[in-house]
């Protein structure tokens, strides 16, 4: 049964994600329809690091101390910033703080906006201190109830991984489709992220990219159109790659993980050659939170995607307005204009 089916579940109200993804199906899609979800569910992976350190705090690897990191208080205050500002498509969260901002009535900032929640947890994004999860083959898991989530919530994020073993990855699509037929039927629409394999078995890094792009397109391959992701989530494996893929299925909207933090140029790097390969979405997690200002940060996603300034200009803009807030760049501009991420460096 789909949500289609059962008349007992309403259908989800039309938002400004949807509206920019109806464009970017019929063809009429421009550059200002480009999708930015800002990815805070971090907590679901770091724990207490999730909202990250302070800026003034020096922090040794793996130590615990109060004061350190932001809190999820804090976390929650710049989710509710970015709300207010109206420029993100997407806020991406766990479960427990998406019942929080909207119990608290803060999604009202921009009743455009849409709320996604994480709906699994598999165990390679597991990354305590001192923890080896993320070096271990992933393994299906979903904490979150998808019951509990439908009251104040229509889009769910589900992840998995492909590590070229048999029986994991027939493993995790079982998963995937067990949770493709409970989403339908009480009501909640999906978006995928695919990972790159994170302990891939006798699998050649050059074939990453060929690797990941066949195995979405064969995994869903089976799908229909009910219970087929609105979009993907993937990482930027270079630019030949996500052309590839793009220019394959039109129908499968793109978007791109923002990995590390890395450096502004990075990040709008990132944003412009993804965006020209064929990408339609961005979902940045540490690049928006580790930055020195997530608003001015967001702004400028929007100016490098209108192409009012090229990346490395977006980069000297970004600084210019952080002088004029009063507030001190992490590097020097110098620094920052560096592109530091290898697979940025291909186009």
């Amino acid at each position: 049964m789909t949500q289609h089916d059962n008349p007992a579940v309403a259908e989800p109200p039309l938002r400004r994600l949807d509206h920019k993804l109806g464009r970017v199906h019929d063809g009429t899609y421009t550059n200002s329809d480009f999708i930015i979800a800002d990815a805070k569910d971090a907590d679901m992976a770091y724990g207490v690091t999730a909202a990250g350190p302070r800026p003034e705090a020096y922090i040794p690897v793996g130590d615990a101390a109060p004061g350190r990191y932001r809190t999820r208080a804090e976390y929650l205050d710049a989710m509710r910033a970015l709300i207010g500002q109206g420029e993100i498509d997407i806020l991406l969260t766990s479960a427990s703080n998406g019942e929080r901002l909207a119990a608290g009535g803060d999604l009202a900032a921009d009743p455009d906006l849409t709320l996604a929640v994480r709906a699994n947890d598999t165990t390679d994004i597991w990354n305590q201190r001192g923890s080896q999860y993320t070096s271990l083959p992933s393994l299906p898991f979903r904490t979150a109830d998808l019951d509990a989530v439908r009251p104040f919530c229509d889009l769910v994020l589900y992840s998995i991984t492909f590590n070229n073993d048999l029986d994991l990855d027939r493993k995790a699509l079982d998963e995937y489709s067990r949770f493709r037929a409970e989403a339908a039927a009480v009501g909640l629409r999906h978006f995928l992220e695919v990972f790159n394999p994170n302990a891939p078995d006798r699998l050649d890094p050059k074939h990453t990219g060929p690797f990941v792009n066949d195995s979405i397109v064969r995994a869903l391959a089976g799908v229909t159109s009910a219970h087929r992701p609105l979009f993907l989530k993937m990482a930027y494996n270079g630019p030949d790659a996500l052309t590839e893929l793009a220019e394959h299925d039109p129908t499968l909207v793109i978007g791109i993980l923002g990995g590390s933090a890395g450096t502004t140029r990075d990040t709008f790097e990132l944003l412009h050659q993804a965006e020209r390969c064929g990408a339609r979405v961005a979902l940045f997690g540490r690049k928006i939170q580790r930055s020195e200002s997530q608003l001015d940060l967001v702004d400028h996603m929007r100016i490098v995607l209108r192409e009012e300034l090229s990346p490395a200009d977006a980069v000297r803009s970004y600084h210019e307005a952080l002088g004029e807030a009063g507030l001190s760049p992490f590097r020097s501009l110098e620094d920052d204009l560096e592109i530091t991420e290898p697979v940025l460096r291909e186009a």
